[in-house]
C-alpha cells in the first residue's frame, strides 16, 4: 500500500513537487503570448530559460526524454515550427547531461555561463530553423533577445530556486 493513498495532505504534496516544475516552464513558455507589438524578435525565451534553470538546478527532476513535450507544448505555445524546440530542447538536454558529467563542481557563474552557451545556441539554432527557403533575414536579429535572455538568467534561476523550496516544503 501506498503511503500517500487516503492522505489528501501527501497526495497534495506529491502533486506539487510533480507539478510547479512542469508548469513553471510552461507559464514561462506562455510568456510568448504577451501582446508585445515589435518588428524584431525582442521577448526572451521564457519557457527555454525555465527549463534551463530547472534542469541545472535539479538535474534529477526529469528524464531524458521531458524535453520533448515540453519542446512539443512551446512550439504550439509560441506558434514556431513545430519541432524546433522538441529538437533544440532534446539537444539541450543531452549537452546539460554530458556537461554534468564533465564539470564536477559548478558555482553560479558556471551556471550562467552553462545557461548562456544553452541560450545563444537554442537562439541560433531556433533562428536557423524557422526562416523560410527564399528569406534573407540577418542572424543579428535575434541579438536583443538573446541578449536580454542572458542578462536575465540569474533572476530566473532565482525565481526557480524560489519555487523549488516551495515545492518540497512540507
Amino acid at each position: 500500500m501506498i503511503a500517500s493513498e487516503g492522505n489528501p495532505f501527501m497526495e497534495r504534496a506529491l502533486l506539487r513537487v510533480t507539478m510547479v516544475p512542469i508548469l513553471s516552464t510552461l507559464a514561462g513558455s506562455a510568456m510568448a503570448l504577451l501582446p508585445v507589438i515589435a518588428t524584431e524578435p525582442i521577448v526572451p525565451p521564457f519557457g527555454l530559460m525555465m527549463l534551463l534553470a530547472w534542469r541545472l538546478l535539479r538535474p534529477d527532476i526529469w528524464p531524458m526524454w521531458m524535453a520533448l513535450p515540453l519542446g512539443l507544448a512551446d512550439d504550439l505555445i509560441s506558434g514556431h515550427y513545430l519541432g524546433t524546440a522538441m529538437i533544440l530542447w532534446t539537444v539541450a538536454f543531452l549537452v546539460l547531461e554530458w556537461t554534468d558529467q564533465a564539470l564536477r563542481w559548478r558555482d553560479g557563474w558556471i551556471e550562467w555561463g552553462v545557461a548562456s552557451v544553452g541560450i545563444v545556441a537554442i537562439g541560433l539554432g531556433d533562428w536557423a530553423l524557422s526562416q523560410p527557403g527564399d528569406s534573407h533575414t540577418s542572424v543579428l536579429t535575434v541579438i536583443p533577445q538573446t541578449m536580454g535572455a542572458i542578462l536575465m538568467f540569474p533572476a530566473i534561476l532565482r525565481i526557480t530556486a524560489a519555487l523549488d523550496n516551495w515545492r518540497l516544503k512540507r
